[in-house]
């Protein structure tokens, strides 16, 4: 592995980790498109900046943009409290007209410019350690790679200095009000916080995996688990892991490398997705079918306790009287009693079915814990 292979694969993790933090709470607040509306957005701010300030490394590009993600997120919100538009369809509105914008003066007035939309959109990262910092005529990395680590740093910090606040306005914004928080301004500040990251990974990666990496990896973890900081941890390492794995995906198969890396982030997540061991596919299809035999269990047993001692006993206790009387067809109703003498509910003699010990006290014990549950 070559050294620029090594920064590439740097950049990208640093990338990651970067767009995680904030894309967990993206995700939890269900406005995870909200990050592709910010990422293409900001195309505008960047190009208002240029006209000001005509130079691409320009630290003012970076206040531009960012202003340009606020600007969306409160057109956003001014066209869903109007009521007459839900969310979803009001970031569908705004975001696609900044962003035509944005390319429109480009291609007006910055056509000779290195304001390439391709490069916006996908981005090269093969490129990215060639664009070198030099600090007092010393080569000291690639650019992408200190902006991303402070950007990273800040998210931090201003991550866990905020944490109490974010989470309880995440989870709970009228609690949050009661206590003297102000949800608005914590959902802004953290609006600026998805803008300044997505600008700063702007020019190395490209819109789409800014998106791909805020929003994969934490929703991938939303699967895992239900504790937060767990979730945040959880997100930057699967966003790493998507990183290194694309670049070498992208090697392999000799194509672009964000491209690459966004699809092994969305790979990982239909791993998660069909074999979590809790959220997963497989796992809640496991349950519920553990779920119908269980309930099938119970109905049987505690269809037995209520006959047992009566004067149709005879008659109710029949394998062939269950499709008459539970509505059951004759392959289900003898897979349930399979299961329930399996499990020792009932014993079967001559056709007929008795409840055992342990059948009587578990139909008891469904009929109570049902009655508490009413």
């Amino acid at each position: 592995m070559s050294f620029e292979q090594f920064e590439i694969q740097l950049i990208a993790s640093v990338v990651a980790a970067a767009c995680a933090i904030p894309g967990v709470f993206l995700v939890l607040r269900s406005m995870a498109m909200m990050s592709d509306a910010i990422s293409h957005a900001i195309l505008l701010g960047i190009v208002l900046a240029f006209f000001v300030i005509p130079d691409i490394s320009s630290p003012i590009l970076i206040i531009g943009a960012a202003l340009s993600g606020v600007l969306t997120v409160s057109l956003v919100e001014l066209l869903n409290k109007t009521r007459l538009v839900k969310e979803d369809a009001a970031i569908g509105l705004v975001f696609p007209v900044l962003f035509s914008i944005g390319v429109i003066l480009i291609a007006r007035y910055a056509w000779n410019v290195h304001l390439d939309v391709h490069a916006v959109l996908l981005g090269e990262l093969a490129f990215a350690p060639f664009d070198r910092l030099l600090l007092f005529g010393h080569d000291i990395g690639p650019k992408s790679l200190y902006v991303m680590g402070a950007i990273l740093f800040l998210n931090l910090i201003l991550i866990t200095l905020f944490y109490k606040e974010l989470k309880i306005a995440t989870f709970d914004a009228g609690l949050a009000a009661a206590l003297g928080f102000s949800p608005g301004l914590i959902h802004y500040g953290l609006m600026s916080l998805v803008s300044v990251t997505a600008v700063g990974a702007f020019d190395a990666v490209g819109s789409i995996l800014v998106v791909a990496l805020m929003i994969a990896p934490p929703a991938a973890a939303y699967l895992l688990t239900d504790n937060l900081s767990k979730m945040i941890l959880i997100s930057v390492l699967l966003g790493v892991i998507s990183s290194v794995s694309g670049f070498w995906f992208a090697i392999l198969l000799d194509a672009n490398i964000a491209g690459a890396m966004a699809t092994m982030a969305g790979l990982l997540f239909v791993i998660v997705f069909l074999f979590a061991p809790e959220r997963g596919i497989i796992a809640v299809s496991r349950r519920r079918f553990r779920q119908r035999w269980e309930f099938a269990g119970k109905v049987l047993a505690i269809h037995l306790l209520n006959h047992e001692g009566a004067k149709e006993e005879e008659r109710e206790s029949q394998i062939e009287h269950l499709e008459e009387n539970l509505r059951w067809k004759e392959t289900f109703a003898k897979r349930v009693v399979r299961y329930s003498a399996n499990n020792g509910f009932v014993l079967v003699s001559g056709g007929r079915l008795m409840l055992t010990d342990r059948g009587r006290e578990y139909a008891k014990k469904s009929i109570l814990d049902e009655y508490i549950g009413d």
